[in-house]
């Protein structure tokens, strides 16, 4: 393992119609779709340029702990040294267990948990697959962030679980009555954690995954032609033009062109 415990390092989209799915990010992000055979569930590797982006996974048929359908929606990984103790020691914290600790053949030892907060988070110890490709070109995963209405809670979880080292925000970026804080300072953080009360209703709330895009304009046309959804947005911001997507399955993520950052002054 070389990345830091805590530090993003995959992302999975579950879907029901992998055709659909293939189409709509193939035509928004030129991504290239590698299956790995029925010994996999006929799970696919995700590639932008040749870099490891992801993966893709159908889930038609599986259910919740509830016995709901697994809906389409995208999730996030963080690296951990030990799967099964940080699984363990997710669930004294305050966490559930949702998928246990278990071997991907050579590839990684993976659970799944939600968080004291209720969130869906994934661990992954990597073995032959560190994790998606450090690119930042457009079509590639720049940011992920956590929304949540407990953020106390939340910042506990994760930094007992997860070693998160979390730097808060400069209030005069952030405001008053606005927290958020970056797991590491500057540009080593990871991802970000917000405290998103007033901007959003709880049931909105968990992970966010942002990917790439050279233009915002370009790529919210191609969106709605390929039969997604822009649900929010576009916003300008320091970072860059952000917008809210879901795909045509109702999986959403955030796009992010941080060439058209936005300077203040």
């Amino acid at each position: 393992m070389t990345r830091t415990t805590g530090t993003s390092t995959w992302l999975d989209l579950s879907i029901t119609d992998t055709d659909t799915a293939k189409a709509f990010y193939g035509g928004l992000f030129g991504w290239e779709f590698e299956d790995l055979g029925e010994s996999f569930n006929h799970y696919h590797l995700i590639r932008n340029g040749g870099a490891l982006v992801g993966g893709l996974m159908n889930v038609s048929g599986m259910t919740c702990p509830t016995g709901d359908p697994l809906p389409p929606e995208w999730g996030v990984y963080l690296a951990v040294d030990d799967a099964d103790a940080r699984t363990a020691r997710a669930t004294a914290a305050g966490g559930t267990g949702i998928v246990p600790p278990d071997a991907i053949s050579d590839s990684g030892r993976m659970s799944v948990v939600l968080d004291a907060t209720g969130a869906p988070i994934g661990l992954w110890q990597a073995g032959t697959l560190e994790g998606y490709e450090f690119t930042g070109r457009p079509g590639s995963p720049v940011w992920f962030e956590l929304m949540t209405h407990k953020y106390d809670e939340a910042a506990a979880f994760y930094t007992e679980v997860f070693d998160a080292q979390l730097v808060p925000m400069e209030e005069e970026m952030s405001g008053p009555d606005f927290r958020y804080a970056t797991n590491g300072p500057g540009e080593s953080a990871s991802w970000g954690l917000c405290d998103a009360t007033g901007m959003m209703p709880e049931d909105a709330t968990g992970w966010r995954v942002y990917l790439g895009v050279q233009s915002s304009d370009a790529a919210i046309a191609r969106v709605k032609e390929l039969g997604g959804t822009v649900l929010d947005g576009p916003t300008p911001s320091p970072f860059g033009t952000i917008a809210t997507i879901a795909d045509p399955e109702g999986a959403t993520f955030q796009i992010s062109a941080m060439g058209e950052a936005a300077h203040e002054g």
